[in-house]
């Protein structure tokens, strides 16, 4: 905890504290506006997956691996028999992909284990306390509805694009009006044009929607709750031993919901398009 975090949590109380702590690094560029926080730590994060894989990949050797080779295979093996149970046609992209997803939305989410007042302490100690009381910065990428989103937008694009791929433009075309209904004659395919065309836009409205949603809120109450504890503690309203038992347990308890998100994540993206290779 900075000093300037206590400060700030003691002067202006709880809710002030959080509610700095829950501020983006928005910046505008070309007329729109960015969270350059999410940005930069989602492309950091990322170049950090690929460059550790690509580093592993060039040093592995056929022979005994080492305990880095080791864990790369058995994540490799768990994500290739995660999308081969899912997905049955070619997985010379999904799997890839599966495997991108998995650990950059780890990593993403594992951000959150940070302490929470570590940059506001590096920038108090380079450039004062008031640059640092009007500094904001979130480390969390997925926490912000923006990135769950973003991704999500482009799961959705995969979907429309294997759909049209497998099926064909005039194949989806019919799928969208013929389908999950269906009927016998000109009649009854008309009659049941309109309400199969509106329950397969829900659907395929409602994939994004929720894998951006479930990622997003999962990580912002996690955030919340540790930013709650760190309030208290700045605020000196709990006691120093039962505040970081209270913080190692949600710690701990956070990290379960970390993996278990990256992996619910690339589950759906897999079964999302395993689906769009299905004909009705």
């Amino acid at each position: 905890m900075s000093s300037e975090a206590a400060t700030e949590a003691k002067g202006g109380g709880l809710t002030e504290y959080i509610q700095h702590h829950l501020q983006h690094n928005v910046q505008e560029v070309g007329g729109y506006m960015f969270n350059i926080d999410s940005l930069i730590v989602g492309f950091l994060t990322g170049a950090l997956v690929l460059g550790w894989f690509w580093s592993v990949a060039r040093k592995a050797s056929a022979g005994v691996p080492t305990r880095t080779q080791a864990f790369v295979e058995l994540a490799i093996e768990f994500v290739e028999g995660q999308v081969k149970d899912s997905f049955h046609g070619d997985r010379r992209f999904i799997a890839p992909l599966a495997l991108t997803i998995f650990l950059w939305v780890f990593v993403m989410n594992a951000m959150d284990l940070l302490p929470l007042d570590l940059i506001a302490g590096i920038v108090t100690n380079a450039w004062g306390h008031e640059t640092a009381h009007h500094f904001y910065f979130r480390a969390v990428p997925t926490a912000d509805i923006n990135t769950t989103f973003a991704m999500a937008l482009v799961i959705f694009a995969l979907i429309i694009y294997y759909s049209i791929k497998v099926k064909g433009g005039l194949g989806f075309v019919a799928e969208l009006f013929t389908a999950p209904f269906h009927a016998h004659g000109i009649v009854g395919k008309l009659l049941l044009a309109i309400p199969n065309f509106f329950l397969n836009v829900v659907e395929y409205l409602a994939k994004p929607v929720s894998l951006g949603m479930r990622l997003f809120g999962n990580m912002y109450a996690g955030e919340l709750v540790f930013m709650l504890i760190a309030g208290l503690m700045a605020a000196s309203t709990l006691a120093f031993i039962p505040a970081v038992l209270l913080n190692a347990g949600w710690a701990i308890f956070h990290i379960l919901i970390i993996g278990l998100q990256a992996f619910i994540f690339m589950v759906l993206t897999v079964v999302y398009i395993s689906m769009a290779h299905e004909k009705h």
